[in-house]
């Protein structure tokens, strides 16, 4: 039996309520998606965890990794009067956080699902680095969350104005706070994003303190945590994604860290999170100008009067040559897909058309 109000503390209302209307009608069940592994899930409807599989329908539909359920999807399960659960369908997602599987293929890894914000945490110690913040805050704004920058042990540096300064330089209008898992210092400022039924995902590089502080917000040693190295930087101890509820009602997904983060499809990412560099190339002489050796170009005019650090816009370009061979490594990609497909049902189009003049 649905629970609505169990489902509205996990996140549930529009526009899934109206898109699962009609698997209403077919006897099936909304339930969010908790823990994914390889083979099953574990979902929750407000009430119980349910270890669910994919039907074999749904899983041969989805050819494509980005389309599986992921942890924070909703989904439509039929529960047997056994207790066995299949996932039937996937709801359409409000928002996603994605990035480039690891190697030279150009295929799509969807991490978490249907997230209102992004903790972005990265620690003041030997993990700082603004490249690599702005790569976060590129696909935080792709993904259609609000992303919100953690900078966690700051107990561990000498120069925390400095480090904040630094951080806020390529953070723009994105709110930076300074939190420390292990006590708990700074965690009040948390509390407006905390709220009953939103989803916030915790992403940054292994062993910035992420578990730490989630079992601080948690009030118990619920994920595994490690110890801290003589250089600052922790030990890698998450090896799944999973949704967890605070004591205050929000809802939170830990993820493992990322050692490697490339981007995927993060167009809309990128004006974002330099906001900036297109505020002045609003200004540029040409509209479609590339910022390198174009005159009137007022991109470089503001890199010579040192309005903006040349690193910012080296990254600027080099994240958007990134982007543009993604682009055509995926184009390429679907062009062979299609191909196949056009070449399999031409041999069962010759193979029927054989058949009827035999």
């Amino acid at each position: 039996m649905t629970d609505p109000e169990a489902l509205r503390a996990l996140g549930w209302g529009e526009p899934f309520q109206s898109e699962f209307q009609c698997y209403a009608d077919e006897g099936l069940r909304p339930a969010r998606v908790s823990v994914e592994h390889r083979n099953r899930y574990i979902l929750l409807d407000g009430h119980n965890e349910i270890d669910a599989r994919l039907s074999g329908k749904l899983y041969r539909l989805l050819d494509h990794s980005g389309d599986r359920p992921v942890v924070g999807d909703w989904v439509a399960v039929q529960i047997e009067e056994s207790g066995a659960a299949t996932i039937q369908f996937r709801l359409q997602r409000k928002s996603e956080f994605s990035r480039k599987t690891a190697g030279r293929s150009a295929e799509q890894q969807v991490m978490a699902a249907n997230i209102d914000t992004v903790f972005l945490a990265t620690a003041l110690t030997s993990d700082l680095n603004p490249r690599r913040i702005e790569r976060y805050l590129l696909l935080g704004w792709e993904s259609g969350a609000q992303p919100v920058i953690l900078l966690t042990k700051s107990d561990l540096v000498t120069d925390v104005e400095a480090a904040l300064q630094e951080v806020r330089r390529v953070a723009l209008d994105v709110p930076v706070h300074i939190v420390i898992g292990r006590s708990g210092t700074g965690l009040e400022q948390l509390e407006p994003y905390l709220q009953p039924g939103v989803t916030i995902a915790v992403l940054g590089s292994s062993g910035v303190g992420k578990s730490t502080l989630i079992n601080r917000l948690l009030g118990t040693d619920r994920l595994r945590t490690g110890e801290v190295r003589d250089d600052g930087r922790g030990r890698h101890t998450t090896t799944n994604r999973e949704l967890v509820r605070l004591p205050g009602g929000a809802l939170i997904i830990d993820t493992p860290g990322l050692r490697e983060l490339q981007l995927w499809d993060a167009d809309v990412g990128l004006q974002e999170a330099f906001t900036d560099i297109e505020e002045l190339a609003s200004r540029c002489r040409f509209t479609d100008c590339a910022h390198e050796s174009e005159p009137g170009c007022a991109v470089r005019e503001a890199v010579q009067q040192g309005q903006l650090p040349p690193g910012r816009l080296d990254s600027y370009h080099r994240l958007k040559r990134e982007l543009a061979h993604i682009e055509e490594k995926h184009d390429a990609r679907s062009r062979a897909q299609r191909e196949r497909a056009d070449r399999s049902a031409n041999r069962l189009l010759q193979k029927r058309l054989k058949e009827k003049g035999q």
